[in-house]
Parts: structure tokens; sequence; C-alpha cells
């Protein structure tokens, strides 16, 4: 995996490893269909949003990944930034994976923003936003 990190100055080294530490963490999880520590590192007022308009909550977020109706094989995360303000943290990465969707092949590429909150410390990703890559002008 490929993924580079830029931070503020103003964010400490511990809170941006520890958030890119749940970054990590959401992405082994979600390619391995991980159903307790997905339901560990989400809130239940989770809002995902897929880069076709889909929102799902985290009910249905996780079921998707585990009955295999959104299968990713593999995911990269690249062009990684990580903006912490108190309590809150956004992220934002391009998404590179292979996915096999309902048995159904597939490659995506898309930016992601990732909004996370920091409950009884530990970081949960309570929102989450893709979009298609714009075409070049």
């Amino acid at each position: 995996m490929a993924t580079s990190f830029t931070t503020a100055n103003a964010q400490s080294k511990k809170e941006n490893d520890q958030i890119n530490a749940a970054v990590e963490t959401l992405r082994k999880a979600i390619v391995e269909a991980d159903k307790t520590v997905l339901e560990k590192i989400t809130t239940n007022k989770l809002s995902y949003g897929h880069s076709g308009g889909k929102i799902e909550d985290q009910t249905q977020f996780i079921s998707s990944l585990t009955s295999g109706k959104s299968d990713f094989v593999t995911m990269d995360l690249s062009e990684q930034t990580t903006a912490i303000s108190g309590k809150t943290a956004i992220v934002r990465h391009t998404l590179t994976a292979t996915t096999n969707d309902g048995g159904k092949p597939g490659n995506v590429k898309i930016y992601v923003l990732l909004v996370w909150a920091k409950v009884k410390g530990d970081w949960k990703l309570v929102g989450r936003q893709a979009t298609k890559i714009p075409e070049k002008y």
C-alpha cells in the first residue's frame, strides 16, 4: 500500500499516528469484510456515501460488505491528507481498488473524504463521501 500523509503543524505526531492507524484499520476491515472490526471502528450514526450517490447507514454499510454485495479484493490509498481539530478529523485520499461486487469483477479509482470523531479515546468513522475523479479539462 502506497500512502503518503501531510499534516498541519498544529497537529501532534501522536494524533496523526492514531488517525492514520484508524484509516488503515478501516481499509483492512473493508477488504476482509470483518464485521466485528467494522462495527467497532464506525459509529451507529455513520453516513456512508458512495461515488454513485447511494447513502448507507452503519448497518447497511456492514451488511453490503459481509454479504459480498460490495466486495473489495484489493484497496490502495494514496495522496492522503489529514486535518485534526479537537475531537474531529478530516481525511482525504485517492482510493484505487479491484472489486468483485456480487461476483462481478471491476476496478475503481475515486476520491474519498472521511470524517472521524474521537469517542472515549478512540477514533470512530462518522461520515464518508466518495466522488468520481473529474476528467481533466
